[in-house]
């Protein structure tokens, strides 16, 4: 199969780019996600009582475990503590202060004040703020609310995280592949596929003659770089978030300002792309006149939700999905108890590779609703003949 007009060089950069316009989407809008995430810590009464046996907080450990960080952490805790630290980047009232996240790690409750360029922050649980002007009754210089959430204000976070550097890891593989994929049908052009090749080409060909065709008709070429590069960044993440070592282990898919900037792509690309009859729908709905004044905001409405209901599709089910693993695995150490282990360690197996397939469905759902998406404001309106 001759798929030398989906891989020139021309196309090939179109894919490079559309990755690389993800990748820094997706970290200005994640640098202010990754302050509202709501990272495990301990209360007050447990930094005062460091020495008492208390329960471990499996939820805590959980969110933990599928938020961002600042470091890429392997096994240990303190001075058994095994990462790798990863650039600070911070906006502060002073401007720019960028630090490794080692240097200012040992206490993270808020306890110390340190100071970098003549700027005066606190490390709490890993994210960085102003220090109160006073200490609270437990020594730390940040107020909570009644939530445990830090009222202290805070710099712009533009650091790279572990999930932005999995993000770029992922852009760089699919980068080297595709060029690779695409030299091989230049050189070997009207040959039966080899090597790499010939293990992309079916999956290439499902994009194109399962999602693309069908909902984009004779103008699926043009948009077949932007399907081909969601697909895969999508299913390239997915997989990535479910390897529990580097490079893997980071939730990229599951972060929703990721999900957000791909979504927002797809709307970027229905919107520019929506033909007279697409608009036409939209602001002149075939309903009677007096009901433009419901139907017009309905419609409007329903333009955002499209891209709405994306975001949310993704970020949920891969959430979702390392949330049970973790969650059967915790149950050994909520009833602990060894058997249970007996039962848990299987389902946790089983539960993986489900979590295999689901990975590919949602880069499918996610393509394929995106070609519906822009298939609709593409379609040339049918006029029925009498």
């Amino acid at each position: 199969m001759d798929l030398s007009h989906i891989f020139n060089l021309k196309k090939s950069l179109h894919i490079a780019f559309c990755a690389v316009f993800i990748a820094c989407s997706s970290l200005a809008g994640r640098a202010q996600e990754h302050d509202n995430t709501n990272d495990p810590h301990v209360t007050r009464s447990e930094m005062n009582a460091p020495h008492e046996e208390k329960e471990e907080d499996i939820s805590a450990t959980i969110l933990h475990h599928i938020a961002d960080a600042h470091e890429w952490h392997f096994w240990g805790h303190g001075e058994h503590k095994v990462s790798i630290p990863l650039p600070v980047i911070l906006w502060t009232e002073n401007g720019l202060v960028a630090f490794m996240s080692s240097k200012h790690d040992e206490n993270d409750h808020g306890t110390e004040i340190f100071e970098e360029k003549g700027q005066q922050l606190v490390n709490y649980h890993g994210k960085y703020y102003y220090p109160a002007a006073t200490k609270d009754a437990h020594g730390a210089y940040v107020a909570l609310d009644e939530n445990a959430v830090p009222n202290n204000a805070k710099p712009f976070d533009i650091s790279i995280t572990k999930n932005v550097v999995s993000l770029f890891l992922s852009i760089i593989f699919l980068v080297l592949i595709f060029t690779k994929v695409a030299k091989s049908y230049r050189v070997r052009e009207g040959k039966a596929p080899k090597g790499l090749q010939s293990l992309l080409e079916p999956i290439i060909l499902f994009v194109r003659d399962d999602i693309a065709r069908p909902q984009l008709g004779h103008r699926y070429a043009a948009f077949m770089p932007y399907l081909l590069t969601v697909f895969f960044f999508v299913w390239l993440n997915n997989l990535m978030g479910l390897i529990p070592f580097f490079p893997g282990g980071a939730n990229v898919t599951g972060n929703i300002s990721v999900t957000m900037m791909l979504a927002l792509c797809t709307f970027i690309l229905t919107t520019i792309n929506g033909n007279k009859s697409y608009w036409g729908h939209v602001f002149t709905p075939h309903v009677p006149w007096w009901l433009y004044p419901l139907m017009i905001p309905v419609e409007i409405i329903g333009l955002f939700t499209k891209p709405i209901a994306l975001m949310i599709r993704l970020f949920a089910n891969i959430t979702a999905g390392h949330i049970l693993i973790l969650s059967l695995i915790s149950l050994i150490f909520i009833l602990k108890s060894v058997l249970v282990a007996g039962i848990a360690v299987p389902f946790v197996l089983f539960i993986s590779v489900i979590e295999l397939v689901v990975g590919f469905i949602q880069a499918f759902i996610f393509t394929i609703l995106s070609a519906l998406f822009i298939g609709m404001a593409v379609a040339e309106e049918h006029v029925e003949h009498h």
